[in-house]
């Protein structure tokens, strides 16, 4: 009995070694800034009716859109739309890349603790608000300026336009209006809109219910899209208003917010939050559906690659 147990021990299968795991490469750093173009281009018209909202002190979401139909036609809801293009191609680009290197920076991944996700975020906001601010007061520049009198409009061409004619009459410096409030927003909005994305993705995963498909990705970015519109309202408002300043009507952070405050209440600071809310959570859905399409494109190209 004993020699048949060696014997059958003796021909068994080998044990196969299994194969090292093949380190992912990392995804181009401009998918992030595509998504994002893509999904500013169709949600347009309520972005532009948020700032006009906030800037012009229009009043009700669906009047703002009728004043903008009737004054400027339909091709009126897509006023500004380079500047927003400008604006996306340059804060959101650097915003994707420098939240991946943040976290590579940091040791994090989708499934460290909402901390560190949001530490990151920060960190990339802080980059992003800086490198983005000229393309910024762009856009809302370009999307504000119809809602003024004739005779306060700044009638730029488009965002190049608009960019050379704003150093030549205001001074490099005015490239820098607004930064102080747009990198506070910038970093609110990455510490709330993508940190949140990955924490609640990562949450969802670990249920029964979801897998890493389109409707786990929906799920997720509609929370990020509540969290960050709620965070990020005050010094969205702040900065719309004194973005849209020009020349001498331009102001401090301080005077806006002393005046705001003494005219309108602490809740001013929430003004266009419908608005705000209905742009921002199909612009984050969109984001995130289109990033994770775009990154499993890259994923399928790649196979195909190594299959030649």
């Amino acid at each position: 009995m004993s020699t048949t147990t060696v014997q059958s021990v003796s021909v068994a299968a080998p044990v196969s070694t299994p194969k090292p795991a093949v380190k992912k490469q990392p995804y181009p750093f401009w998918l992030g800034g595509v998504a994002a173009t893509i999904a500013a281009s169709i949600t347009h018209p309520l972005d532009l009716t948020k700032v006009r909202m906030q800037a012009t002190g229009d009043k009700g979401m669906i009047q703002s859109l009728k004043k903008t139909v009737r004054t400027a036609g339909y091709r009126g809801l897509f006023d500004g739309i380079s500047g927003t293009w400008m604006r996306q191609m340059s804060y959101s680009l650097c915003r994707f890349w420098a939240y991946d290197e943040s976290k590579k920076l940091l040791g994090a991944n989708s499934q460290s603790p909402a901390w560190k996700l949001a530490l990151a975020g920060s960190m990339a906001g802080g980059i992003a608000g800086l490198v983005g601010n000229p393309g910024e007061i762009m856009m809302v520049r370009l999307q504000g300026d119809f809602a003024k009198p004739p005779e306060k409009r700044l009638n730029y061409k488009n965002c190049i336009d608009g960019l050379f004619r704003m150093v030549r009459e205001e001074g490099a410096s005015s490239l820098a209006r607004g930064v102080g409030p747009n990198v506070f927003r910038a970093i609110l909005m990455n510490a709330s809109q993508l940190a949140s994305y990955d924490f609640f993705k990562a949450e969802l995963l670990k249920t029964s219910y979801f897998q890493d498909n389109i409707y786990c990705h929906f799920t997720a970015s509609f929370a990020a899209g509540t969290v960050a519109t709620t965070v990020c309202s005050p010094a969205d408002v702040i900065k719309s208003r004194i973005m849209s300043a020009s020349g001498n009507e331009a102001k401090s952070t301080m005077q806006v917010l002393k005046n705001s405050f003494k005219n309108e209440g602490a809740m001013f600071m929430f003004k266009g939050w419908v608005p705000a809310w209905s742009r921002l959570q199909p612009t984050t859905i969109l984001i995130f559906l289109t990033l994770e399409q775009l990154r499993n494109l890259v994923d399928y190209t790649r196979e195909l690659r190594a299959a030649h």
